[in-house]
């Protein structure tokens, strides 16, 4: 718990070695905050729209599926980190883990936060409709895969809330205020190709998921012109 609050307030920093070309777990750690920053602001923008889910029910698509590829991005790099740390590779060795209490938490957040973005992309796909389809039912009570969403995000909500407290400061120390990481760190175009193509990705997926949203939006609500699939505590993805 100690050292998990000394991370969450900045003043304790793992060593990350810095390896020639890719960075190693130094360059690992910097597209890991800038892709947690960029969830953090387009998650943000999702929760605005559950002020009015059904008249922003366009912006809640579309924000949703931008999620997905970021997600996704931050999910693979933080597993080659754990996968080189527990194959035993010298500079993810010499780095170290993070404190124990992310290490529980971590595998919480990425199954909800997935669970959650690919559950909304069910729904669009069912339709408005299909969506009421009951999965089980059980003590009186029906599941069906608009209530999974929704508690999807429940869990979603607390889990990332946890974690985001306890990352934000590091992560801002890493990327936009990098008061301790004054070295450079090898690698950086590679880096921002990564991100550029991820964003270019969720793009496409908006694109893509907008042909398949129609059962959503038919009730004219107002929207952006592309509109793509994503969280939800209505009647709504």
């Amino acid at each position: 718990m100690t050292d998990t609050l000394h991370a969450a307030l900045g003043r304790i920093h793992r060593d990350d070695p810095v390896a020639p070309s890719t960075g190693g777990p130094a360059g690992n750690a910097r597209v890991t905050a800038w892709t947690g920053l960029l969830l953090l602001v387009l998650s943000l923008a999702e929760l605005v729209t559950l002020i009015n889910v059904d008249g922003l029910i366009s912006w809640h698509i579309v924000i949703g599926t931008l999620l997905l590829p970021p997600a996704l991005l931050k999910t693979a790099s933080t597993g080659w980190r754990i996968a080189r740390y527990y194959r035993r590779n010298p500079v993810y060795r010499h780095a170290g883990p993070p404190p124990m209490l992310l290490r529980i938490l971590g595998p919480g957040v990425v199954a909800s936060t997935l669970g959650l973005l690919a559950s909304g992309l069910v729904l669009i796909l069912l339709g408005r409709d299909s969506s009421r389809t009951i999965l089980i039912t059980t003590l009186g009570q029906r599941l069906d895969w608009l209530t999974l969403h929704q508690g999807l995000f429940i869990v979603w909500a607390v889990l990332t809330g946890l974690h985001v407290l306890a990352r934000i400061v590091p992560a801002l120390q890493l990327t936009i205020l990098p008061k301790h990481t004054a070295t450079s760190v090898a690698g950086t175009k590679a880096r921002a190709a990564i991100l550029a193509g991820t964003v270019a990705v969720a793009a496409v997926a908006a694109v893509l998921v907008l042909s398949a949203s129609g059962s959503w939006r038919s009730d004219g609500h107002h929207g952006p012109p592309l509109d793509s699939g994503g969280l939800g505590v209505s009647d709504r993805p």
